[in-house]
């Protein structure tokens, strides 16, 4: 790893080192493939890629002491493709550097590392058709097709299920019958779809679908989804021989990756010297749990410090329920208090206290097993390495990046706590709070006084206006389908949310109060009249 520092500083306008020479081989690269190519991929899956390189190189020169042997070291090589038209201007900058960037990670101390990743063996930017794309997935060599996604883009309902009603995924569904799946469309589906019917046709065999993002079950439910998609498609053939041919392995992946700031480019340039054009941060943490059933090899990340296991859910669920959770309620109520970023509502003693409470009361009671068998993580000491990485200055993580896509988060890493809560009749309380603040920060929302655009894919507007406007906001948001599935309605959660709007002191609107100023001019959040609730 390079890791210069201001005393170590590179002359100016040095050019980025060349990647080392890796060691020759007559058998071809077998192909790790990977859909979306933003800052996450970057900074996670190709960091792990770019170890496994430097084990190459070190098995190659005899250098490290641990590096695998010269000849049993199969050689993998990592083409990462964007599948939507997205905006490509990082994605065209990082192609023009022959894939070649540069990965700032900081630590919670302060301490910054920089290091050249040249993982990528190919860059493949957007285009209409993804005739690139489908080539590379459809090889014999590719043994590994990775993507990631957000959770509203794998169109599930409150099931789990694959939600064929949603607008995306009829057409995306309408598109798969009429062309048989040979052009792919705007979707994961679709791309996965057009890639397995070439390899199907071209006699390329069994290929592992490995998904790299926050769905929790993640492998079984895409599993489940994709098979079917190709049923609703009419693709009989191809759905059978996906589910002889394909393994759907569930992983968790965790490292906090902002935006690239505009300023990262300069700040890279002043310590090391290089001219980078398309670089990424991210903190210093970084883990990747996978479960072993890969159905055509992969490389040997186990190696590089990933854990490859027989169940990944403890792993999983400490991470959606305890960070992502908990990650969100600090950006939706540092956003009600008029800050900009994560580290600074984790400042906050009442905000830091809400994340606590929330997964030391209600959250890991629910992940101790009834049988009283360990957890294979240690939740409290997880629970206080989270906070110490939310509160890292140095990452600057924007509460608008966060707080996104709360109808996706409500009932993906939330609503599962209250669930199992309720049913061992347990108190719900603390989790109540996060729920208030993220219905007092929709109402911010829909008085148009949030200090930034509010993305979140899986939000239909006009039934999140309705919940807004109506005459109980409470009951309406503890009502709403979308959010609750079965447990929507539930007269305990609603007490429960009647009681957190007494408790927590970040009062909201009322549903026909005139919405305060947008941005910083908020004040203090206890100044605000409170959400009217009978």
């Amino acid at each position: 790893m390079t890791t210069p520092t201001p005393a170590t500083k590179l002359p100016q306008n040095a050019a980025p080192p060349p990647p080392p020479a890796t060691r020759q081989t007559d058998q071809p690269a077998l192909t790790q493939l990977h859909l979306g190519l933003g800052s996450f991929h970057r900074a996670h899956q190709a960091v792990y890629h770019q170890r496994l390189l430097d084990l190459e190189t070190a098995a190659s020169t005899g250098t490290a002491r641990d590096a695998p042997a010269k000849n049993g070291f199969p050689a993998w090589q990592l083409i990462s493709a964007n599948i939507r038209p997205d905006p490509s201007a990082a994605v065209e900058a990082l192609a023009a550097q022959g894939g070649h960037y540069t990965l700032e990670t900081i630590a919670p101390d302060g301490t910054t590392h920089y290091e050249r990743i040249h993982a990528l063996h190919e860059v493949i930017p957007y285009e209409v058709g993804l005739a690139t794309v489908i080539a590379r997935g459809s090889a014999a060599t590719t043994r590994v097709i990775s993507f990631t996604v957000t959770e509203a883009g794998y169109y599930l309902d409150g099931r789990g299920a694959l939600d064929p009603q949603m607008p995306e995924a009829a057409a995306a569904i309408a598109h798969a019958r009429n062309t048989q799946a040979r052009e792919p469309g705007d979707t994961l589906y679709g791309a996965i779809c057009a890639i397995l019917q070439a390899r199907r046709a071209n006699g390329s065999g069994p290929v592992t679908l490995l998904n790299c993002d926050n769905l929790r079950h993640n492998g079984g439910k895409f599993r489940a989804a994709l098979l079917e998609f190709m049923r609703l498609a009419g693709l009989d053939a191809l759905r059978a021989w996906a589910e002889q041919n394909t393994t759907c392995p569930n992983a968790m992946v965790d490292r906090i990756t902002p935006r690239p700031p505009p300023e990262l480019r300069a700040r890279i340039h002043a310590a090391t010297g290089w001219a980078d054009a398309s670089p990424v941060m991210a903190e210093s943490f970084l883990q990747w749990v996978i479960e072993d059933d890969f159905i055509a090899g992969r490389p040997a990340w186990e190696r590089v410090g990933a854990e490859l296991v027989r169940d990944v859910a403890p792993y999983e669920e400490a991470k959606i329920r305890i960070l992502n959770a908990s990650h969100s309620a600090i950006a939706w109520a540092g956003t009600l208090r008029g800050l900009s970023y994560i580290h600074e509502g984790t400042a906050q003693p009442d905000i830091r206290q809400i994340a606590y409470d929330y997964v030391t009361r209600d959250v890991i009671p629910c992940l101790t097993s009834p049988s009283g068998e360990p957890s294979p993580v240690d939740l409290p000491a997880y629970r206080d390495v989270v906070i110490a990485r939310f509160a890292n200055p140095a990452i600057r993580d924007t509460n608008q990046r966060v707080a996104a896509d709360g109808f996706s988060k409500i009932p993906g890493f939330i609503a599962p706590t209250v669930r199992e809560c309720l049913a061992r009749g347990a108190s719900i309380e603390a989790t109540a709070k996060v729920l208030w603040l993220f219905l007092v920060f929709l109402q911010r929302w829909h008085h148009g006084a949030l200090p930034y655009r509010y993305q979140d894919q899986a939000m239909d507007e006009v039934r999140a206006h309705a919940i807004c406007a109506a005459a109980d906001p409470v009951a309406a948001f503890c009502t709403e389908p979308a959010l609750w599935g079965e447990l929507a309605g539930d007269p305990r959660l609603v007490a429960a949310l009647r009681s957190a709007s007494d408790e927590v002191k970040n009062p909201g609107l009322a549903s026909g109060a005139s919405p305060p100023p947008v941005g910083g001019a908020f004040g203090s959040i206890e100044q605000l009249p409170r959400l009217t609730s009978p």
